[in-house]
């Protein structure tokens, strides 16, 4: 498997994610600095990223919305299937353009709620603490009774 450090500009596609243990995923859309001499239709390269560092964590969790752009600099794993993305874990990060945040995740004891404002619907995404998928609220008003639900079929498991 082969390794490279390096440190990538690029944008936030999409909402970052929690994942177990006090990590956070996302994918890092990077276009080559030759960018203008490309095609329109030029596709763009997409980096999966994680990180485990709270810092990181937290800044890609409530200070980022997708497109804000980003330099990314840790560890790239190249995939071992061609078509697959390749991975970087991030040791750093900097925000170089940031859209104005919006308060879009929040805790609630072991869990924690992801506001999607720019999806067009109030619905909001609930995970543990643990990065275990809870459910769909429709509404910020239905957090407390899908939290509940959790505790009480898993025993809000976090």
């Amino acid at each position: 498997m082969e390794t490279t450090r390096c440190a990538l500009d690029g944008w936030i596609e999409a909402i970052p994610a929690p994942g177990p243990h006090g990590t956070v995923t996302f994918d890092l859309v990077v276009r080559p600095p030759d960018a203008d001499s490309l095609l329109d239709d030029a596709p763009d390269t997409i980096i999966s990223c994680t990180s485990d560092s709270p810092p990181i964590t937290h800044k890609l969790l409530n200070a980022t919305d997708p497109g804000a752009l980003v330099r990314a600099t840790g560890t790239m794993i190249q995939p071992q299937t061609p078509g697959e993305n390749a991975h970087l874990t991030i040791e750093a990060l900097e925000i170089l353009d940031g859209l104005e945040p919006k308060p879009r995740a929040g805790r609630y004891g072991n869990y924690y709620a992801l506001f999607d404002f720019d999806a067009g619907t109030d619905a909001v995404s609930v995970f543990t603490a643990g990065g275990r998928w809870v459910g769909l609220a429709d509404n910020v008003h239905a957090l407390t009774a899908l939290i509940d639900i959790d505790q009480r079929v898993n025993g809000g498991d976090a």
